[in-house]
């Protein structure tokens, strides 16, 4: 796989700029920045991914990480699957690497994913087979959440990231500043936790259509 360096430099040639002069000069970057970047001696973070992902049109997910599509037109990554415990609480991410696309959702951005949902424990919301979109932007929840199901990153002791605390639930005001209650679809409340991020559900593609649009890729 491209290592992040080669993937900035295919994404400023198909952007139509010969050489890092030429894209430097036309976005006013620091030069000795972008050489840095782009040579690989110096690593680029996710936010500056997506100031060059904006300037060559390219997406910042895949600029970054390399998954998915390079251009959002060619669709958006299938990023895991809306998993079933008993609860219906647990997304079980496919990590690096499902090769699945979807059509780009209305609206949708070139930080757009989508997931698909395994099992009946969202059912009334999304069944068996749909899709499920949203902005992967890893925002704080911001006060026009409340009351709506959204996708949600619990933060544990420690703050550590667990693939097993990304949900779809309910947000509600918790006891507390800083705290929130998290309602199930099917299934008990989980209350009074610190989130790290959440992001708006942008849409649903019922299964029939679903099965229709998406593109399995090969592993």
């Amino acid at each position: 796989m491209d290592e992040r360096h080669d993937r900035l430099r295919k994404a400023r040639i198909a952007a139509g700029f010969a050489t890092q002069a030429d894209a430097v000069r036309r976005f006013s970057w620091n030069p000795n920045t972008y050489k840095s970047n782009e040579n690989g001696n110096a690593p680029f973070s996710f936010d500056q991914a997506q100031t060059y992902a904006k300037a060559y049109k390219v997406r910042a997910e895949w600029l970054y990480s390399g998954k998915g599509a390079m251009r959002s037109d060619e669709g958006v990554p299938i990023i895991g699957k809306v998993g079933a415990d008993p609860e219906g609480r647990i997304i079980r991410t496919l990590g690096q690497g499902s090769p699945d696309m979807a059509p780009l959702p209305t609206g949708g951005t070139s930080n757009s994913v989508a997931l698909e949902v395994d099992g009946h424990s969202m059912h009334t919301f999304a069944e068996d087979g749909a899709l499920v979109y949203f902005e992967d932007q890893k925002h704080p929840p911001t006060e026009d959440m409340i009351g709506e199901i959204v996708v949600v990153q619990v933060a544990r002791d420690g703050d550590e990231a667990n693939d097993e605390d990304v949900l779809i639930k309910r947000l509600q005001r918790g006891s507390a500043e800083g705290l929130y209650n998290l309602e199930s679809i099917l299934g008990p409340t989980i209350r009074d936790v610190r989130i790290r991020w959440a992001a708006e559900i942008i849409q649903i593609t019922p299964p029939r259509q679903a099965r229709r649009l998406l593109r399995r890729g090969l592993i």
